[in-house]
């Protein structure tokens, strides 16, 4: 018999990726809303994607007969949907509150403060419509102010003296709305406890400053049971400059690894998570051996994929399906084409400019071959400006992505550098509206 697995937002390269599951020829998937609803909104209201998906399902029931499976693979709000609806149609997922005292920012700390207080840097709440906000924070300078519930870095802002936090408090409060008014509603589906009441979805959180290597545990909780597929870490390079990737496996010592992987045990049975995936970040100072806790994601990380496929030969949608369809969730390990892989980012400084130039496919093509496994994916095309770009963060933009394997930590690094140094841009200046 086949069952019905919905993915919300839905992209072509998902479904390529799901259909070469080891049960897909028993599957049927569906799409449930869009990108463009789900993930690049120019506004949006949570009740009312609740709806739309509520009648998307409804409709598919109607047609196809069952509802089996709910996927997250998106943040925020997909993130928190797919409970609710899971819960409507009695399949599993996590329980809505342990999702969202990992979405809240200011609630995920208090919660993690509780049971692995040892791992979680200095936090405060700030509300950044109050009379005096600065007045509210308990952090000395420098340190960092973001939203309870933003994408990625945005509205993230490194304060150093007064004149930047009254700068980012004055553009807080003309755009946290956008994600804080969603959030609020959400936030209203279930009983919060006082202190998050007054910290609701358009408040702030200052932090600490911390640093270090990340690494960052995925795996899932299934009917109680804490499972870890893969590990991975953000190297920081000695020397040279180069940007921003991820690596599988991690290289981390073991011990760091270790104690990563029981801060999350911990603090997921501490909240009560359960039948979801998650992945989890973490900083470790290795001159002081501290180990910092960044936050927690509930669910898979889709960017994972095919570095999962290149490193142990099959995609972390397995556990994914595995776990909404309610079956003890495996992966094979290290049956791959290559004993390491990367995510790299393609960075372009932050300063708008209008694309003149992308590589070309046979540009492209060329790299592939030449390291064989290699896959690029652009986001920018010709005539694109870069400030365009949905959910980018305050740094620089992300223009692109490489995926690549090889044979050691090193030959990624090389390989990552020349792919740099051989896709060739083009930009413009953006003008002034008094010089067009």
């Amino acid at each position: 018999m086949t069952r019905n697995v919905f993915i919300p937002a839905l992209e072509k390269q998902q479904r390529r990726e799901l259909e070469t599951l080891r049960s897909a020829e028993e599957l049927a998937f569906y799409g449930l809303l869009d990108v463009e609803t789900l993930v690049e909104p120019e506004s949006f209201s949570f009740d009312r994607l609740l709806e739309q998906a509520r009648h998307e399902l409804q409709q598919a029931l109607d047609t196809v007969g069952s509802v089996d499976g709910i996927i997250a693979h998106w943040d925020f709000p997909t993130s928190v949907l797919v409970p609710i609806l899971c819960k409507d149609y009695g399949i599993p997922a996590p329980p809505l509150e342990s999702v969202l005292k990992c979405e809240h920012k200011y609630w995920s700390r208090m919660e993690q403060k509780q049971v692995i207080p040892e791992h979680v840097p200095g936090f405060c709440s700030v509300d950044p419509f109050a009379a005096d906000p600065l007045g509210q924070v308990t952090l000395d300078y420098p340190f960092w102010l973001k939203p309870v519930k933003a994408f990625s870095s945005q509205l993230g802002f490194k304060i150093e003296n007064a004149e930047q936090f009254h700068t980012a408090i004055s553009e807080t409060r003309e755009t946290i709305h956008h994600f804080g008014d969603p959030f609020n509603e959400a936030l209203g589906h279930i009983e919060l406890p006082p202190e998050i009441q007054q910290a609701n979805g358009n408040t702030c959180i200052a932090e600490q400053i911390i640093s270090g290597i990340q690494g960052a545990p995925e795996g899932t909780m299934f009917q109680g049971e804490f499972n870890v597929h893969g590990v991975f870490d953000q190297p920081v390079d000695e020397g040279a400059t180069l940007f921003d990737r991820l690596e599988y496996p991690s290289s981390l010592p073991e011990r760091i690894q270790r104690r990563m992987l029981d801060a999350s045990k911990r603090f997921l049975e501490h909240i009560g998570f359960d039948n979801g995936c998650f992945n989890a970040e973490f900083m470790w100072d290795e001159e002081s051996d501290q180990l910092w806790l960044v936050e927690f994601n509930t669910r898979i990380s889709q960017s994972h994929s095919e570095m999962f496929i290149m490193v142990d030969g099959m995609s972390n949608h397995e556990v994914a399906l595995d776990i909404a369809l309610g079956q003890r969730p495996s992966l094979v390990n290290r049956q791959g084409q290559f004993p390491v892989a990367a995510k790299c980012l393609i960075p372009h400084k932050h300063e708008d400019a209008i694309v003149k130039r992308v590589p070309s496919q046979q540009e492209l093509a060329e790299l592939s071959e030449r390291f064989p496994g290699t896959m690029i994916k652009l986001d920018i095309a010709p005539g694109m400006q870069l400030s365009d770009l949905p959910n980018q963060d305050s740094f620089s933009y992300h223009i692109g992505t490489i995926y690549l394997g090889a044979d050691s930590h090193e030959a990624l690094r090389e390989r990552y550098r020349t792919c740099l140094d051989a896709l060739h841009f083009e930009f413009d200046p953006v003008l002034e509206q008094s010089e067009q």
